[in-house]
């Protein structure tokens, strides 16, 4: 078929290479987010409130994701729903009684604020009939997402970048239509964590570019290739559908995602970056009080009354 010059260098133009070309040669408008989870970490609460919708001082938690993809562009968001979890989609449908309220009392910002939500993105649900993994969980939005290139957020993790800099979904779906290539985002943890993520085998490119080679999920620390995690961001051709459907379960019956992307890496190409901005463990309920307090810290109504409260605090844990 030829070649093609790509980074300056030219490479067979392979079937394989050219679906790559074709497939990030489309813009990347949709985000695919897992809201399915039961939560367990955080019962009792999450026996009636969706641990998306856990506050994260005035915001739930899923807002602060969408807001990222949507700051990166994002127009349609795939929410991949379980059971019991209705609050999701009320939260970003009209409230008439609510902002009727608001507008009689003529509280005009509180009512900006709830017709923000409605006029972020689409919102699409799509039901997970079975609890079957991450990877099941992603293969459910093959119907809408279709031959598109897609993002993908975890809903337990938020990501924090400055203001007026491009969100870490932004730097993925840069790198990923740069170098045609489906990326995901990757940060160093201690070793005391291996254990809890995803964790890959890479082939340096520069400081903060890496060629994928192997994903192991949730390693123990003799068997994890590197301590370079996976925190819940990832941009990746539609391939990734075909690599989830001839994927086999696990020994716990699920579909992990971590298997479908080493079939990627092999075939079509998988890469890896190292991101800018600050992570936060919304799963976790330190790091879901941890995330609170920065937030909060940032908040224009409370931040000056939190740090006085800190530092006032802290004299007495000394």
């Amino acid at each position: 078929m030829g070649n093609i010059k790509h980074l300056g260098q030219y490479i067979p133009l392979t079937e394989e290479v050219l679906y790559v070309f074709l497939c990030f040669m489309k813009t990347i408008k949709k985000a695919v987010i897992p809201v399915a989870g039961l939560g367990t970490r955080f019962l009792p609460i999450t026996k009636t409130i969706p641990k998306e919708m856990l506050p994260i001082v005035d915001k739930p938690n899923l807002l602060y994701i969408i807001e990222e993809a949507v700051s990166a562009g994002i127009e349609d968001i795939v929410l991949i729903q379980g059971r019991n979890k209705y609050s999701i989609e009320d939260f970003f449908d009209v409230s008439y009684e609510l902002e009727d309220r608001l507008l009689k009392d003529n509280k005009s910002a509180l009512l900006d604020k709830i017709k923000h939500l409605k006029s972020l993105c689409n919102i699409i649900s799509i039901r997970q009939k079975q609890a079957l993994g991450l990877g099941h969980a992603v293969f459910c939005a093959k119907p809408v997402v279709g031959d598109n290139p897609f993002a993908l957020l975890l809903g337990d993790e938020i990501m924090y970048t400055e203001p007026n800099t491009p969100t870490v979904t932004q730097q993925l779906i840069t790198h990923s239509q740069k170098n045609n290539i489906s990326t995901v985002a990757t940060m160093q943890v201690p070793d005391s964590d291996v254990s809890k993520y995803g964790i890959i085998k890479t082939e340096t490119i520069n400081d903060n570019r890496f060629k994928i080679l192997d994903v192991i999920e949730k390693p123990d620390l003799k068997t994890a290739p590197s301590n370079f995690a996976l925190p819940g961001r990832y941009v990746f051709s539609s391939a990734i559908f075909e690599d989830l459907k001839n994927t086999k379960p696990s020994k716990n019956g699920e579909i992990q995602l971590t298997d479908a992307m080493v079939m990627l890496a092999k075939s079509k190409g998988l890469e890896a970056i190292t991101f800018q901005g600050t992570r936060y463990d919304a799963g976790d309920k330190f790091g879901f009080l941890h995330a609170n307090i920065e937030f909060a810290l940032r908040h224009p109504e409370v931040k000056e009354q939190l740090k006085k409260y800190i530092i006032s605090k802290s004299k007495e844990l000394i």
